[in-house]
């Protein structure tokens, strides 16, 4: 068995999920975007394929599940679809369980929420109360009042918090899973700074380094960083001598292809990158790499979704489909494959020659197969 990442197609908003060689499975977000009353509505019925792919593996639960921020587009229908453990409406047999809860320090203190955010911090909370299945990433001194409110002291829930530049636990690349989890962001010094907070700015960006046979293959994972956050994460990393882990053969782009990912302006053909994000797109990646854009297809010049300000955004999919081109790469939109009238999830295998897009049975015959590896 080799690992494998899979991408669903849900208009602008994400959901990704690992299998690991050990079985393992992890999702990064769940967004269950598709109106099911429409018939018309090409996004995928993230529910069913979840649960297809779960009774196919015996199992009802994730071993750990990622809500990188709380926005809509990164947990709607959380509280639809897992059973949680803070409230027994949650708890029906058809529920899918999370053994582990990631999250942000902004999902455990941020008031006002509503619908599934809301859902999300009651969850976070109730876990880091009790001291188990969840793991929150933040300095850990951001979170001591909170603990201390609760009449819980830091040093009794450090186990559970990750701070920026340290691995995830329990995840090594020479261990049985075969992939180790760097964490970028939420940082201190951006913490620090806020004196509200900020979703976008506090979301967990993670770096993953996969191993296959003695070759690294590596994913990042940028959540709704914008280009601020990532020119400050690049910045970050090398001064403290942690470039490799900016590396990457497949880049989940961040906020769903918006040039503000990129610089401050959007350009009029094509966005212009800061110097520090230029780096870590043009420099960082490796020959044949993948970008994956979790977005609605790019617009056409000239129409009216190309003027609108919402992402995607025509400029920043130009610069990506350039600097892809350059290095023998790709640039994937997930609402446009394998066509914009019928998108369907697609899936990279982790090979020992590095990334791979598997190819869907019918291209190949009764099998799934795999393309000739592109990066690692």
């Amino acid at each position: 068995m080799t690992a494998s990442i899979k991408f669903f197609p849900l208009g602008n908003a994400d959901t990704l999920r690992l299998d690991l060689v050990d079985g393992r499975k992890i999702l990064f977000d769940y967004a269950a975007m598709r109106n099911c009353n429409d018939s018309q509505d090409k996004r995928c019925d993230l529910p069913v394929e979840l649960r297809r792919d779960l009774d196919k593996a015996s199992r009802d639960y994730f071993d750990a599940v990622c809500i990188t921020h709380t926005d809509t587009d990164h947990c709607k229908g959380f509280g639809d679809f897992f059973w949680l453990e803070h409230a027994k409406a949650y708890q029906s047999d058809s529920r899918v369980k999370i053994h582990e809860l990631w999250v942000p320090a902004a999902a455990i203190l941020e008031e006002n929420l509503k619908d599934d955010a809301r859902i999300v911090r009651a969850e976070a909370r109730h876990r880091l109360r009790v001291g188990k299945g969840v793991r929150v990433f933040s300095r850990p001194g951001r979170l001591k009042e909170w603990l201390e409110g609760e009449g819980i002291k830091l040093e009794d829930r450090k186990d559970l918090i990750v701070d920026a530049g340290q691995l995830v636990p329990g995840y090594e690349k020479d261990g049985p899973e075969q992939v180790e989890f760097f964490v970028h962001s939420p940082f201190g010094w951006r913490q620090d700074e806020n004196t509200v907070v900020s979703r976008n700015e506090d979301s967990i960006v993670m770096h993953a380094t996969f191993q296959e046979a003695g070759t690294e293959s590596r994913l990042f994972l940028g959540s709704d960083a914008n280009h601020e956050i990532l020119s400050q994460i690049v910045q970050t990393t090398r001064r403290h001598g942690n470039a490799d882990r900016l590396r990457w053969d497949i880049m989940k782009l961040p906020h769903h292809c918006s040039y503000l990912s990129l610089g401050p302006e959007r350009g009029t053909d094509e966005t212009v990158p800061d110097s520090d994000v230029r780096w870590l797109f043009e420099d960082q990646r490796e020959e044949g790499s993948y970008i994956v854009s979790p977005s609605f297809p790019i617009p056409i010049k000239g129409t009216e979704d190309d003027k609108s300000d919402q992402p995607p955004h025509r400029q920043a999919a130009n610069y990506h489909r350039r600097i892809s081109k350059n290095c023998d790469g790709e640039f994937e939109v997930t609402m446009e494959k394998p066509s914009k009238a019928r998108p369907k999830p697609f899936v990279y295998k982790v090979t020992a020659h590095g990334i791979a897009l598997e190819l869907s049975a019918p291209m190949v015959g009764n099998t799934a197969a795999a393309e000739t590896p592109r990066a690692g």
